[in-house]
């Protein structure tokens, strides 16, 4: 289906909505379904159990749930994805795909930085992966016979570098591509378009966009869904109705969100670069930022995320995160309200120091998810903050 992206996330997921009779998102919270039959439901449970769709009774919660069922389709057709697969945290999303690709045990190539948690997850050992860390223009030297995944992220976490999707599928060659797409939303970048295997979500974020939800999904192709599900029945990392409820309920405004946030960033930007607190700032839409031309092309504008460096290093980003008053001193993006946080020493603390340094996070960087407030209250409070370290 070919809708615009507005229209899709006004009408994803909702085919079925007539049929019930209802004009809202139902939460169906059963967790065990009647069987018209004992041979439609152990039919049902084969297909689900090989990785399907029910076919006809959804026989147990953990196997299927209709309002889950309907969100994966919208975010589907919003990626341009035959089917997306939702689970109950980003970190499981992250952790199915590394199932379901046999990276378990194997050999990944990945490149940095990443989301923090996603980089401890790959670095701890605990799935026994063996990782090679590569620069984006290594990551051709990188793959191996034996590598299972190539695991990225653009724009990225914190430093909004943008990669070349295009480029790095081809670096990979054979081996899929697993690309975070939290920071850009499918609003501004579809990656399966570009040759990506799958497009990953911490639904907690912009696709929820209020803070109240934790979720993750991932949208791909129909036969990987397929490996996908089979590990969400298996270890259990299903989202729950009520929460897959209210990201479906969510979904009209996503592209409203970003477009406002996305205009808010763009300006604060350009005043941050002005501030002499600020050495650096961290942004696609600057002069400079993007020497690829990736936005416009790749993606659909430079989005609702920025970084930047305080002369003063770590103590001054403290004081900025404690002098704030509109803005919240507080991990997670993507939320309509402001959010202001210090990436080494929190979403990016159990990253190892050669790992921070070689995804350029630095002591005195802050991360600053823009909200869609108006944007003069947000630059008088950071602005305000930002003097008080410099005074």
């Amino acid at each position: 289906m070919n809708r615009a992206i507005t229209t899709s996330a006004v009408h994803g997921g909702r085919d079925q909505f007539r049929a019930l009779g209802v004009h809202a998102p139902p939460i169906d919270r059963s967790t065990t379904n009647p069987l018209t039959s004992l041979e439609d439901g152990t039919a049902s449970l084969d297909a689900m159990a090989a990785g399907g769709h029910p076919q006809g009774s959804s026989v147990y919660a953990r196997l299927h749930n209709p309002t889950v069922a309907r969100w994966e389709t919208a975010i589907a057709e919003l990626e341009g994805a035959d089917e997306a697969v939702a689970y109950g945290s980003g970190m499981a999303a992250v952790t199915a795909v590394l199932l379901a690709a046999g990276a378990v045990g194997g050999h990944v190539v990945a490149v940095r930085p990443l989301y923090g948690t996603t980089d401890h997850l790959l670095a701890s050992g605990l799935l026994r992966c063996e990782v090679t860390w590569a620069a984006f223009d290594g990551v051709a030297d990188a793959v191996r016979d034996d590598t299972a995944l190539v695991v990225a992220e653009t724009p990225a976490n914190p430093t909004l570098r943008l990669l070349d999707l295009e480029a790095l599928v081809a670096a990979a060659g054979d081996v899929p591509v697993l690309i975070d797409n939290t920071f850009a939303t499918p609003v501004l970048q579809q990656p399966l378009r570009h040759g990506v295997a799958w497009s990953l979500h911490s639904a907690t974020k912009a696709l929820s966009g209020h803070g109240d939800v934790m979720a993750g999904v991932v949208a791909t192709s129909t036969d990987r869904a397929g490996a996908l599900r089979q590990v969400r029945i298996l270890t259990g990392a299903v989202l729950d109705p009520e929460a897959a409820y209210l990201l479906h309920r969510s979904l009209p405004t996503l592209p409203l969100r970003v477009h406002a946030a996305q205009a808010n960033a763009e300006l604060l930007a350009g005043r941050l670069v002005e501030h002499p607190a600020v050495t650096a700032v961290h942004f696609p839409g600057l002069p400079g930022a993007d020497p690829a031309g990736l936005v416009g092309t790749q993606m659909a504008g430079p989005g609702t995320m920025l970084a930047f460096d305080l002369v003063g290093g770590h103590d001054a980003a403290a004081g900025v995160m404690k002098s704030v008053g509109l803005i919240t001193p507080a991990v997670s993006l993507g939320s309509t309200d402001s959010l202001i946080q210090h990436p080494a020493g929190l979403t990016h603390r159990l990253v190892s120091d050669e790992g921070r340094a070689a995804g350029g996070i630095t002591p005195g960087m802050l991360r600053l998810s823009v909200g869609i407030e108006d944007v003069e209250d947000l630059w008088d409070d950071l602005a305000a903050a930002l003097d008080l370290v410099t005074g």
